[in-house]
């Protein structure tokens, strides 16, 4: 019953995320088909070419990324937001979703120059993994300790979440690798997933003493 639960488990870990991910793209398949019919079926009554729903959702985005890239449709959609800012739980559900989404916005990733780095604070022996999320400390209120700093964020394994460090510039390494990187790898704590070997983590063997050592 063991090995069986043990094979249920695994199985389980490698069919879990191809499930989701069809089941996520079959809903939005079935959803952009249903409201192809609904708007395009006044215009072309009983034709209709099975996929068009993908192509109309994909225009709407298009066209949704147009609208809000104009300064009108900008201000019309801070007002559209005010609802969403203004609700004490609405405002800390939407605040923290749209800067996650904004975090990963082309546009803001170029201004900002997000970098990989090894955090690793001098004399100590542990290091982490971390995105510098700021290159200075101009435009925060007073209180930091002044020097050249920048913002480290330390994201935890297995959830969403994770701790912002203001740390000296000298404390960080950059090392080539994609934010969709790290963060992937923090999310399943650095797991070596594929790979052959596994080297056996074994204590020391003690340094023998000047008694044991020596020939009787």
């Amino acid at each position: 019953m063991k090995r069986l639960s043990q094979y249920f488990l695994r199985g389980l870990l490698a069919v879990l995320p191809i499930g989701i991910t069809l089941y996520l793209l079959y809903a939005l398949v079935v959803w952009s088909e249903q409201l192809a019919l609904k708007l395009l079926r006044p215009l072309i009554g009983d034709f209709y070419v099975p996929g068009l729903g993908l192509l109309l959702a994909a225009v709407l985005v298009v066209l949704a990324g147009f609208l809000v890239s104009t300064q009108a449709t900008a201000r019309l959609l801070n007002w559209v937001e005010l609802p969403f800012t203004n609700l004490p739980v609405v405002k800390s559900i939407y605040s923290s979703l749209k800067s996650f989404a904004d975090y990963f916005a082309p546009h803001r990733r170029e201004e900002m120059s997000q970098q990989v780095v090894i955090l690793r604070p001098p004399g100590a022996e542990w290091e982490a993994v971390g995105l510098v999320t700021r290159h200075h400390l101009a435009g925060l209120p007073p209180g930091f300790q002044p020097g050249e700093r920048v913002a480290v964020y330390l994201p935890m394994g297995y959830m969403i979440g994770g701790y912002t460090l203001f740390v000296p510039r000298t404390w960080i390494t950059p090392i080539d690798m994609s934010v969709e990187e790290a963060m992937r790898s923090s999310l399943i704590a650095w797991m070596a997933v594929g790979s052959a070997t596994r080297p056996d983590i074994t204590t020391p063997a003690p340094t023998p003493t000047a008694t044991e050592s020596s020939p009787r």
